[in-house]
């Protein structure tokens, strides 16, 4: 049996900045768009929202933006995070690639969410909220901001996915442990909520519905503010991290990445893996191909339009350019509940809008397939939304196999799978089914986007 091989880094390594892609991006990004006017929002508008801090993150320009010392050393707590080369996948499906993955379930809450979460809450702190306000699908986000909040002083309160809820319930034990509450949505504490229980009495919920839910607390308290775990671009900039200290730790292994693989709900632990390499890229670096995995029960990505979209169901956001599904639409109860947002990540869509990255879509019976295989080679069990960056990754290295040739591998194990227990026992007891999404109900949910522009 192969050994296995780890590459970490220092302490002192730890990236004393986030890299933000947009400025080196060939074309800008679409302007968010005011819902009431059609005009590019400002500062104004996203001020009930977010501290000033924040916005100003969101439509940065820079390439480097400074990480404050409070957040890095809160980072120490488990940054950097390992690298590995998983010789023993490797060695299973007898291929020629290099499989590297970089491991963010040494997190405090077990996944990368970690990295925005500490972020966010230290600029709320400083602007003096008291509250915030968020959703969660899986949990892995609610879990990282409940930390954060503790840490910081700020309480939390999280609108889980009802499905999501169901399903993990230690995800909400999490959550509580670090004093966030934690309300299964759709709910009645919300006009939004009451008005999708009205109409669906049984809705598994979506991250749409989750998130109007938030907003709509947060627009209507002074002391409360909102918080989000992927899609907008600060999200996707705090996720950097990861990508800039893989870019040390494939030098130390003295190899890059032919491919790059990552999961992808909302775009944020993509971005953070590829975002970095493709920068350079853009710069003149390194050539590489970007492969994004969705699940094919919400495919934004292969099957959504590019079209301006509500990020959430209630229609309180702003309209932002994106890959999506339409915001009404309500994806059916697969387990990869991280997964199950109607958008992707404005940043993300542009950057397949421009051919420079790839999207593929996998059903999560053969995702969970991939993830028993990995975690009997490896020794770590995935999350279920990480299982599709390690099916994208499998795939890519029997496709070397086929063709004879040997390409290095890199994709980004975003976290693992102890609260998600639930679903390996449904898909080793036979009893996982493939879900898929329902053609009319998307139609629908198309046909109802809003209209943009002459």
């Amino acid at each position: 049996m192969s050994k296995a091989v780890k590459y970490s880094l220092a302490e002192d390594q730890i990236p004393d900045h986030w890299y933000n892609i947009v400025a080196d991006l060939p074309e800008p990004l679409p302007p968010v768009l005011h819902p009431g006017t059609g005009q590019p929002i400002g500062p104004g508008d996203l001020a009930p929202l977010f501290p000033m801090a924040i916005i100003e993150q969101e439509v940065a320009t820079a390439r480097e933006i400074a990480i404050p010392g409070p957040v890095r050393d809160v980072y120490r707590m488990w940054r950097p995070t390992p690298l590995y080369r998983a010789r023993r996948l490797e060695q299973a499906i007898d291929t020629p690639a290099k499989i590297f993955y970089k491991y963010e379930g040494v997190s405090p809450s077990g996944s990368h969410k970690t990295n925005t979460a500490v972020a966010q809450a230290f600029y709320n702190r400083e602007a003096g909220v008291a509250r915030i306000t968020t959703e969660t699908g899986a949990g892995q986000w609610g879990s990282a901001l409940a930390i954060a909040g503790s840490l910081f002083g700020i309480d939390i309160k999280v609108f889980m996915v009802r499905v999501s809820y169901d399903h993990k319930p230690y995800r909400k034990a999490f959550m509580q442990a670090y004093g966030a509450e934690c309300v299964p949505s759709p709910s009645d504490e919300t006009e939004a909520g009451r008005a999708i229980l009205a109409e669906h009495p049984h809705t598994t919920g979506s991250l749409g519905i989750a998130i109007s839910e938030a907003v709509e607390i947060a627009a209507k308290n002074d002391d409360t503010k909102y918080s989000l775990g992927s899609v907008l671009n600060h999200v996707l900039l705090h996720q950097t991290v990861i990508g800039q200290e893989a870019l040390a730790q494939m030098e130390m292994a003295g190899a890059y990445p032919d491919v790059i693989v990552g999961c992808t709900g909302g775009g944020s632990n993509f971005a953070g893996i590829a975002l970095p390499f493709l920068g350079q890229k853009l710069r003149g670096g390194n050539d590489v191909r970007i492969v994004a995995c969705e699940p094919a029960a919400c495919p934004s990505l292969t099957r959504g339009k590019y079209a301006y979209d509500f990020g959430d169901t209630g229609h309180l956001t702003p309209l932002v350019k994106m890959h999506t599904l339409g915001s009404t639409f309500i994806p059916p109860g697969f387990h990869a509940g991280g997964l199950r947002y109607h958008g992707m990540a404005p940043l993300v869509s542009h950057l397949l809008a421009l051919d420079l990255i790839e999207a593929r879509a996998f059903h999560q019976r053969a995702c969970f397939e991939a993830g028993v295989q990995f975690a009997r080679t490896e020794g770590i069990l995935p999350a279920p939304e990480a299982n599709h960056a390690v099916r994208g990754a499998i795939d890519e290295a029997l496709e070397c196999k086929k063709q004879g040739v040997s390409r290095n591998i890199l994709f980004n194990l975003c976290g693992h799978g102890h609260f998600d227990m639930t679903a390996y026992d449904e898909y080793l007891a036979g009893n996982l089914t493939d879900r898929h999404y329902d053609q009319k109900q998307l139609d629908h949910a198309l046909g109802a986007l809003p209209r943009v522009g002459p």
